[in-house]
């Protein structure tokens, strides 16, 4: 069954369960999923993209008919705000996220699942 909901953007700060919500949404909706992360940074969280790359990659993604974008990022959004069909806010507990963020951490760098770059700095940021 699908439904009139096909263009679906997430936010809300990092280990909130934003990822988590859009595999469950893109596998029940089958529509694609879109981590801001990799739109925003250049391979890894040390070194963000070039702008105009970074909003041609967001371009190409809205341009098409379904999505789903999660990310914490707002400021260079309002395009896909104003094309999502549906905005989802997480609204999680502040010491479960932290918990997420510190397990997440851990897992990355014992190489138990994929990471991004991070760091002590990086993990500092909560």
């Amino acid at each position: 069954m699908k439904c009139n909901i096909s263009k679906i953007h997430i936010i809300v700060g990092s280990g909130s369960g934003k990822t988590y919500l859009a595999n469950i949404l893109s596998t029940k909706l089958k529509i694609p999923t879109y981590d801001l992360d990799n739109i925003f940074w250049d391979n890894g969280y040390h070194k963000k993209k070039d702008k105009e790359l970074r909003d041609m990659e967001l371009l190409n993604i809205i341009s098409e008919d379904e999505w789903i974008i999660e990310g914490v990022y707002y400021s260079w959004l309002d395009d896909s705000f104003k094309k999502a069909d549906l905005i989802i806010i997480l609204n999680t507990n502040v010491v479960l996220r932290e918990l997420r963020i510190i397990n997440r951490f851990i897992k990355r760098k014992l190489n138990m699942v994929p990471g991004k770059g991070e760091d002590l700095k990086s993990l500092t940021r909560l």
